[in-house]
């Protein structure tokens, strides 16, 4: 991102530019900031957006062929374009001869780096991947959020409340927004403040929920179950979410043992370093067995519910109480 942030300082850019990654916010944000550095404000002439599967390479190319309408560049923005993905080889043979009046910016989720594509963009202009950001960057990007509202946030606060909804950025924005009016008035956000206003995320409550079978704190597990519950949750879909849990922490723990740092464990098991070091805490409170024999059970109850031999309610309600029972 220090390569964008200097071309969009200094106004010199290249002709093409791929942003992949899991996370929107960031993709969202530079896409605004590069639109607005490319063009004048309002300036629709020189403007063309296209979103989701079925873009036809030529419509693109045709367009990049047209001069710009009194100005330095056409910006062409393509989004989901699942381009990076199958192959499209005339837009891949086009991007290295197009002319210097046009600019394309692509916004993709994945990518095949061993396709024409990722490499044509590469060698004409700037691949950047916007994937999660750890929890120090995150800790950083409140800090500078509260500040800017002339309020503060204690660094234990901050981490509660990205322990509390989750790290996408996107979702944090929107929980500090209702943060920022919930303490109008106030000089400090407490961590009061985020349980009074801010939203649990469903997983979050997944894993106090799998903390509390851990520790065999049975009525708190079900006291977990039944808001669950009262949030509209489907008995079954809690169970997945679960037995997924589960599925990942033994697969952290097996990750553990073959001597796996925090960042390997992450990135092999698909998570946000600050939600594996969270998986890499719990998984010691279970050995191998315990959680190859759990999911077993887990199977066991879907395919009584899936039988008819028991409703879906009652038969989650038994597996928290099986699990947690001391």
């Amino acid at each position: 991102m220090k390569s964008l942030n200097e071309d969009i300082k200094t106004g010199k850019f290249r002709q093409a530019y791929l942003l992949y990654g899991e996370e929107a916010y960031l993709k969202k944000q530079y896409k605004g900031k590069m639109t607005k550095a490319m063009l004048p404000e309002g300036d629709t002439m020189n403007y063309a957006y296209y979103e989701g599967k079925g873009i036809h390479p030529t419509e693109l190319i045709d367009l990049a062929e047209t001069m710009p309408f009194f100005a330095e560049r056409r910006l062409i923005v393509v989004e989901n374009s699942g381009f990076f993905k199958n192959a499209t080889p005339e837009l891949a043979d086009y991007i290295k001869t197009m002319p210097d009046t046009t600019c394309f910016l692509f916004i993709e989720n994945e990518v095949d780096k061993r396709g024409k594509m990722y490499k044509a963009v590469k060698d004409k202009g700037r691949i950047v991947e916007m994937g999660r950001q750890d929890e120090k960057t995150l800790l950083y990007w409140i800090a500078g959020n509260v500040k800017k509202e002339g309020r503060q946030i204690k660094e234990s606060t901050a981490r509660y409340l990205v322990a509390k909804t989750g790290t996408d950025m996107e979702n944090l924005e929107k929980e500090m927004e209702k943060l920022f009016s919930y303490t109008l008035g106030e000089n400090e956000i407490t961590m009061q403040d985020v349980d009074d206003i801010c939203t649990t995320q469903i997983t979050n409550k997944i894993f106090e929920m799998v903390e509390a079978v851990a520790t065999k704190q049975q009525k708190k597990a079900l006291d977990y179950y039944y808001d669950l519950l009262a949030l509209k949750e489907p008995p079954m879909r809690i169970l997945y979410l679960l037995s997924r849990q589960f599925k990942l922490l033994l697969e952290v723990k097996d990750l553990l043992g073959r001597g796996y740092d925090k960042g390997q464990i992450a990135k092999t098991a698909g998570l946000h370093p600050f939600v594996a070091g969270k998986y890499m805490q719990q998984c010691k409170s279970f050995t191998k067995e315990e959680l190859r024999g759990i999911m077993e059970e887990s199977a066991g109850t879907e395919e009584m519910v899936k039988t008819g031999r028991l409703n879906d309610v009652m038969s989650v309600e038994l597996f928290i109480v099986k699990q947690s029972n001391p």
